[in-house]
């Protein structure tokens, strides 16, 4: 499990790069041209791509493609939902909650097999 945790570090710092390069610009470049905001956010997602492709290298050692993409979703998830709440302050709504779970359930199907 040790040598997995560098894959799972490593998409979660991803997805931070991501999550603000798709929904930073809402709030902190929104008086600026869309044109702004697409090559600020291009160069933030350069970061993430930096994260993201070697932490799938890496993981393909030790996960599954479908179990590398379902971690990736549940990263996703809980990434947005922090920044959307913390970040943006959007309300904590109970809809977070019911996508979590089904993210759960994804979660123990692609992974049950694993030691």
């Amino acid at each position: 499990m040790v040598l997995r945790i560098p894959t799972i570090v490593m998409l979660i710092a991803s997805n931070l790069f991501m999550t603000y390069a798709w929904y930073g610009h809402l709030k902190d470049l929104k008086g600026r041209h869309v044109a702004v905001a697409i090559l600020v956010s291009w160069g933030i997602a350069f970061f993430e791509y930096c994260l993201q492709v070697p932490a799938n290298r890496i993981g393909h050692h030790y996960f599954s493609l479908s179990q590398l993409k379902i971690l990736q979703e549940v990263i996703t998830m809980c990434v947005f939902a922090g920044f959307a709440v913390v970040y943006m302050k959007e309300p904590l709504r109970l809809d977070f909650l019911w996508a979590g779970l089904c993210l759960v359930g994804a979660a123990y199907f692609m992974f049950r097999g694993i030691a």
